[in-house]
């Protein structure tokens, strides 16, 4: 039996995209996945960390099995977003992949410079981008074995860690 199978519950991704457009798309993409997966939105930096941190509105959001972030972003950018969550004890071992329009060599190299679990460019293509929601879906929820999560931190109890 693959781990697919033995999934009983969504797995829960949150995006961090500031165009409502691109968040539709994404999330009509990632329904079609064969993984059954629920996607969050996060438009800047403030909603990002208040979900991964659970705190204020988002006190019940469930922990994200996967990040995906857009580089260009209002305020703090993704590459900074990035950074901050694999500073975090309590955030870094969340898989984040890079989901951008950029495919420039400073991006890609700064993205992983900065422990970006994978760098994806968007796909103009309808059809390739419900191949791509797929394709990340069964890699990172069938084939990837995840660490578990981290000891409750005090992220993990709506305080940031300075």
């Amino acid at each position: 039996m693959s781990r697919a199978e033995n999934v009983v519950r969504p797995m829960h991704i949150l995006l961090i995209e500031d165009n409502p457009a691109d968040v539709e798309l994404a999330r009509q993409c990632f329904c079609e996945s064969r993984i059954p997966n629920e996607v969050h939105a996060a438009p800047n930096a403030d909603t990002a960390f208040a979900f991964l941190r659970r705190t204020g509105q988002f006190r019940n959001a469930p922990r994200p099995d996967l990040v995906l972030l857009d580089l260009n972003l209002p305020g703090i950018d993704g590459r900074e977003i990035l950074g901050a969550i694999k500073c975090d004890p309590g955030l870094q071992l969340i898989p984040v992949v890079v989901l951008t329009t950029s495919d420039a060599d400073s991006d890609v190299r700064e993205a992983y410079r900065l422990h970006a679990n994978s760098y994806l460019r968007k796909p103009a293509d309808l059809d390739e981008f419900i191949e791509l929601a797929d394709t990340v879906c069964t890699y990172w929820f069938r084939f990837v074995i995840q660490p578990p999560p981290a000891r409750p931190s005090l992220t993990d109890r709506g305080h940031q860690v300075v």
